[in-house]
């Protein structure tokens, strides 16, 4: 297939805005599905793990792709669950379009502002489908207003709905100037009629909007509209799409995915609007001299592809690719930019969700998967020997919880290091580490669910059986003032002896920036060649934690001076002392602990509010925000997440069931001297 036929999408949405079911519709009208699955029979193709059929929700970003007007479209269903942010990020690095999905009846919700502003930091183009208009309570005025308030966007309308709740029955098709009427079956067929007089009026309003938004952005269109002239619905379809790619504005269409109404309108936009491989400016990336390259969407162009996901499957590992230039055949041989390791492709698939489908090569513009490279990760890039790139990695968020688990059996303790290696290689945001103090293995992940999901597998598909501790908390150090320190490491054995000095400043940095660390040594007081040591050093000693042992951050380290041996100085010498200088300036930078602070948003009727509220507060959490929408409240706080452990089952007990929310990571903050101190009496044994 022509590479300006195919349209890489991602499907991006809140939980339960009907991502999956949207994608059901789509593949069954695109015929490559006979019957729709549904979510909550567990029947669906995307939710194919046995967690997703069990909880009704999208743990894992699937693959599909299906025909539409002779274009090929590569569907990835993303998770909505703030907990599987990562499948939702490493989805965004490789696509080349989205179908963002609000509910007509929550309108812009928290998760939605999340992957919002994933896809603008990619710079992806973006079409609306608010869905949900026949329930009760929808109101598409509103999702429309929310999303100009919150996500600062002005939404292009090109259709209005027809009806609302049980009268919902279509849209109003603004650029071709139509009512679309859906029968009340499996949605195949639609009737195309004239606009009704009683919404003709409303629909020439938003027409006009339209073609004024899309006027501001194409000569030709201004043309047309300050002549007074129509333009043709082709030339209509060619300006959107041009402005779509741009990110000037976002088409939004209506519709009900469960009721089978809006799918085939919502297909037409993805085709029209959003961008084929060839239109996004050519993949930029670093050569090894560090120049930086491109590579243009060709297949005459080097091979270079980006692996964004890695699956354990029982044929081996697959290792998922999106081809930005060239092609790869079965049985060729590729470098890994990251490593410098050369890596045989054996087998080449294209998938569909879980099942997938042998071919002999895969071009530019491809989504698939390989197997047969062995030393890879999550991010690395694959590209021609001969003509070595490296593209960026997408970035992942740090881990904020963890447990402690180990086997029932000393037999199984092999078998759990190796699955936990496998989920390591799997999911960036999860973690493993072996705490040698307690003799404990560590797990960590991005919330409850998260680590609940993972620890199921561990026990259920991989058969280890484990006990698994109590969640705790993934903190962090940082200092409160700047700080000198020296580290001298000097011995003499006999021999050739060891020589490292190192002096340095610490200083605090804004939240977030983690660590930086500047070389200021004056010319000939130590070899520049030592420097990587004396980082490494440095880092080494902040990872493993200088006050009460958990990762120093948001910390400047200015290495100024010291002076070396000429026999007896060794990388591994300036390593030593560059570790000690920066514990000991560390120390005296009045150290301090941070502890994650979780943004919640809950939706509960008005009856709960004050209990809800009430337990926010003894929670040590604080309000940010409240608002209501008919019997519904909607209440934004903070909290640490020391205090939230449970918070699912005392939500519940409160409200009766009846209340909703969302956590998420927001930032790191001080923990409280009082905290800071009782936790230190524990860690140090006074």
């Amino acid at each position: 297939m022509d590479i300006k036929d195919i349209r890489n999408t991602g499907i991006i949405a809140h939980i339960d805005a009907g991502k999956t079911t949207t994608t059901e519709r789509i593949l069954f009208y695109t015929h490559k599905t006979h019957r729709m699955g549904e979510v909550d029979e567990g029947t669906t193709v995307t939710d194919y793990l046995k967690e997703e059929k069990e909880r009704g929700i999208t743990i894992t970003s699937a693959c599909v792709s299906c025909n539409w007007r002779n274009k090929r479209i590569n569907i990835v269903d993303t998770p909505g669950h703030v907990d599987f942010t990562v499948e939702v990020e490493r989805s965004l690095r490789v696509l080349d379009g989205a179908v963002v999905i609000f509910s007509a009846v929550e309108g812009v919700e928290s998760q939605s502002e999340t992957v919002w502003h994933q896809a603008s930091k990619y710079n992806i183009p973006r079409i609306v489908f608010i869905n949900k208009l026949d329930r009760v309570g929808a109101d598409p005025s509103e999702a429309c207003n929310m999303m100009k308030e919150k996500l600062g966007v002005i939404p292009l309308l090109v259709q209005i709905p027809y009806g609302v709740e049980n009268s919902f029955q279509g849209a109003v098709d603004l650029i071709r100037w139509n009512l679309c009427i859906w029968k009340k079956d499996t949605g195949n067929e639609y009737i195309l009629k004239d606009i009704p007089p009683d919404i003709k009026r409303w629909a020439r309003e938003e027409r006009e909007k339209l073609l004024e938004m899309v006027s501001l952005y194409n000569d030709h269109i201004a043309e047309i509209f300050l002549d007074g002239k129509e333009p043709s619905s082709q030339e209509l379809v060619s300006a959107i799409r041009e402005g779509t790619i741009a990110n000037h504005y976002y088409p939004t269409f209506f519709g009900a995915s469960l009721k089978n109404i809006g799918i085939q309108p919502l297909l037409d936009g993805i085709v029209d609007f959003l961008p084929s491989p060839l239109d996004p400016p050519p993949i930029k990336g670093q050569a090894p001299d560090g120049k930086q390259i491109e590579r243009r969407p060709l297949s005459s162009e080097p091979f270079s592809a980006l692996i964004f996901k890695i699956v354990q499957d029982p044929f081996g590992k697959l290792s998922y690719i999106r081809i930005y230039s060239g092609k790869i055949k079965k049985g060729s041989v590729a470098l890994n930019a990251n490593t410098n390791i050369k890596e045989r492709i054996t087998r080449i698939f294209v998938m569909y969700a879980n099942k997938r489908e042998e071919v002999e090569e895969a071009s530019v513009g491809d989504i698939c998967s390989i197997v047969g490279p062995k030393e890879i990760k999550t991010g690395h890039t694959l590209c021609a020997k001969e003509h070595p790139i490296l593209l960026e990695s997408p970035t992942f968020a740090q881990p904020v919880i963890s447990v402690s688990i180990e086997p029932k059996t000393k037999a199984d303790e092999g078998k759990l290091l190796s699955v936990l290696k496998m989920l390591e290689e799997e999911d960036p945001t999860f973690t493993c580490n072996f705490n040698e103090e307690t003799g404990e293995t560590i797990i960590s992940g991005m919330g409850e669910l998260h680590l609940e999901v993972l620890i199921k597998r561990i026990i259920r598909d991989y058969a280890v059986h484990s006990r698994v501790g109590k969640p705790r908390v993934s903190y962090r150090e940082t200092i409160c003032q700047e700080a000198e320190g020296e580290g001298r490491y000097i011995r003499q054995t006999g021999g050739r002896g060891h020589y490292g000095h190192v002096e340095l400043t610490v200083s605090p940095l804004e939240n977030g920036k983690g660590i930086l660390i500047n070389n200021s040594i004056k010319q000939g007081e130590v070899p520049k060649e030592f420097f990587p040591a004396i980082k490494e050093g440095v880092v080494e000693s902040l990872e493993a934690g200088i006050f009460l042992g958990f990762p120093v951050v948001d910390i400047r380290i200015n290495v100024t001076g010291g002076s070396y041996h000429e026999i007896d100085s060794s990388p591994i010498d300036y390593k030593i002392s560059a570790g000690m200088a920066v514990k000991r300036a560390v120390e005296k930078a009045e150290p301090c602990l941070l502890e994650p602070i979780m943004d919640l948003e809950i939706i509960v009727p008005g009856e709960y509010l004050g209990a809800v509220l009430d337990d926010i507060s003894a929670r040590d959490g604080k309000i940010t925000s409240l608002h209501g929408k008919g019997d519904l409240q909607t209440v934004m706080a903070i909290c640490p997440l020391r205090n939230l452990f449970g918070y699912a089952t005392a939500i519940r007990s409160l409200t009766q069931g009846r209340a909703v929310y969302i956590m998420e990571f927001g930032h790191y903050g001080k923990v409280p001297q009082g905290v800071a101190e009782e936790m230190a009496r524990k860690i140090k044994g006074y």
